[in-house]
């Protein structure tokens, strides 16, 4: 029996471990069971609402962190079709500045506009990089006059030939669709040139536009349709010592002003530049009946405000005059007869409209070398105070103290302002109104004292940006069209038909022939937004 005993105690102890191992596994075999079943459920949950949702995956590109002074300090990536105005902060996190509304309604898929400035190339992958930027309808529909809702839809990049005689290799890059679009190796180019340093070069592909195309070069600059012979000035392209421009792309300089309004603001010298840039846009557009002046005119000397109006990019580009930029107005004496006045110290009347433009650019210099002007007699005011005499470079100057004021207290740096810089006259034998003349001239000076001189009023000009310290882009073309006193209309001002002669008496050697030399002007604003955009991946 002791036996017997002796053995069961053991086998009964195996049995009760044995069991309890089992009960251990079973518990183990529900629990990973019941967490199997709960993960897939939840994982179910989440590729449902995954498939539901878009995703705008961003890539961004290298970006460049010396930026030239020129082209102003670095802003973030925003939207081609939003407000200037409702531009985020530049501190607020990428993530939350893609909109809401950021997608097309009824689609899964994100809208995408993309650039060629929003193209850029990655030196450590030696792959492209793309940007896709969320296009979305623009938030105030109130921010054109004769405003249009019609959105541009395009998920393609806008491709931008560089110069003809440029090497093409250095020059451009190709995505795998064999688009070429501006490397980023010529926008580094750009951002270390003086793009105002350079000489006027042959170019068999100038100019632009086709002489007499246009239907927006009023008579004054029309030169080819008003009888002049010899078309060779129309061949000359600028070109910067130490870098070559793009050369302009009116589709992407559309794309780029999106929802935007550019002005002009000055004397018939920008009506000048003004035209330029009309007939520029003109050329690229497939549908030139989508542009057009808002209110129905016509330009004329006489008319001192325009809007024309981009319909398939919800843009304009419109002039106002503003002679001094500096408020005109008259003066009636105590014998009852009225002179015309000037208040150095108050901006002009048109500022108000001012303010609406995204992109501004001013000029004023020609008129203050004009009659009473000049001669500063009972002309100047400040306050109240007419002053019997005053220097009119020292009313100059005041002038211009008193815009870039106007401009540090009401432009918003978000905002992109140029001054484009006082263009040079060629009259031989004296001045505008003294029988100077310019007749004869067909080609660009080549030597001689008048390309190194550099007008007062540009001097005066920098000096004063520098002591406000406004932030303006100054278009520095003085230099570049001290070399043509080809370009101008000279006696080519009038169209003459039949017996009638052409008046030699008053030439015109200010103005410029159109095409000419005011396309160069704008192909200058147009590099400065590619180096602006592409380098700081921003529009401006």
């Amino acid at each position: 029996m002791a036996t017997s005993s002796t053995f069961a105690f053991p086998l009964r102890r195996n049995r009760y471990a044995l069991s309890f191992v089992s009960l251990l596994l079973l518990l183990f075999l529900c629990l990973f069971v019941f967490s199997r079943r709960a993960l897939e459920s939840r994982s179910s949950l989440y590729g449902e609402v995954l498939s539901q949702t878009p995703v705008a995956s961003l890539h961004l590109p290298l970006r460049s962190t010396a930026f030239h002074e020129k082209f102003g300090e670095i802003k973030q990536p925003i939207s081609s079709r939003s407000n200037l105005d409702d531009i985020v902060d530049e501190n607020t996190p990428f993530s939350s500045r893609i909109s809401d509304s950021g997608f097309e309604e009824g689609s899964n898929e994100a809208t995408t506009v993309l650039a060629s400035s929003e193209s850029g190339f990655n030196g450590e992958t030696g792959q492209e990089n793309t940007v896709p930027v969320i296009s979305e309808e623009p938030r105030s529909q109130d921010v054109l006059e004769g405003n249009s809702e019609k959105p541009i839809l395009s998920n393609e990049k806008t491709t931008v030939p560089v110069s003809s005689n440029s090497n093409p290799e250095e020059t451009v890059e190709s995505n795998t669709e064999g688009e070429r679009f501006i490397s980023n190796a010529v926008v580094e180019h750009l951002k270390n040139c003086d793009i105002y340093k350079g000489k006027w070069v042959k170019d068999e592909d100038y100019p632009l536009y086709r002489p007499g195309s246009c239907p927006y070069v009023d008579e004054a600059f029309d030169c080819q349709s008003n009888g002049r012979l010899d078309s060779e000035y129309l061949k000359w392209r600028w070109k910067p010592d130490e870098c070559d421009l793009p050369r302009f792309n009116a589709t992407d300089f559309l794309v780029r002003m999106n929802g935007r309004r550019l002005m002009l603001v000055g004397d018939s010298m920008n009506r000048n530049q003004f035209e330029s840039l009309l007939c520029l846009l003109r050329d690229g557009l497939p549908d030139k009946d989508k542009m057009y002046e808002v209110h129905g005119y016509k330009i004329t000397k006489g008319r001192g405000y325009y809007i024309f109006k981009f319909e398939d990019y919800n843009c304009t580009v419109e002039f106002v005059r503003s002679h001094f930029l500096v408020r005109e107005g008259i003066r009636v004496n105590g014998q009852g007869n009225s002179n015309p006045t000037l208040s150095i110290d108050r901006i002009d009347k048109t500022a108000k409209r001012w303010k609406r433009a995204d992109i501004l650019v001013f000029n004023t210099g020609h008129w203050w070398t004009h009659g009473k002007t000049s001669r500063g007699k009972n002309y100047y005011k400040e306050d109240d105070y007419v002053y019997p005499r005053f220097d009119a470079v020292k009313a100059y100057r005041r002038a211009i103290e008193t815009w870039a004021k106007w401009i540090k207290e009401n432009v918003s740096q978000k905002k992109l302002v140029f001054y484009r810089g006082y263009s040079s006259a060629h009259f031989r034998g004296g001045d505008w109104d003294s029988g100077g003349t310019c007749n004869g001239e067909t080609e660009p000076v080549t030597r001689g004292a008048i390309l190194d001189s550099y007008p007062l009023k540009m001097k005066i000009l920098e000096e004063v940006i520098n002591e406000i310290q406004v932030p303006v882009v100054l278009l520095n073309v003085s230099r570049l069209t001290n070399f043509r006193k080809d370009g101008h209309p000279s006696v080519y001002g009038k169209n003459v038909t039949g017996q009638r002669k052409v008046s030699t008496r008053r030439q015109d050697c200010s103005h410029w022939c159109l095409p000419g030399v005011p396309d160069a002007w704008n192909e200058l604003i147009y590099t400065t937004l590619v180096a602006r955009q592409t380098l700081s991946n921003t529009l401006y």
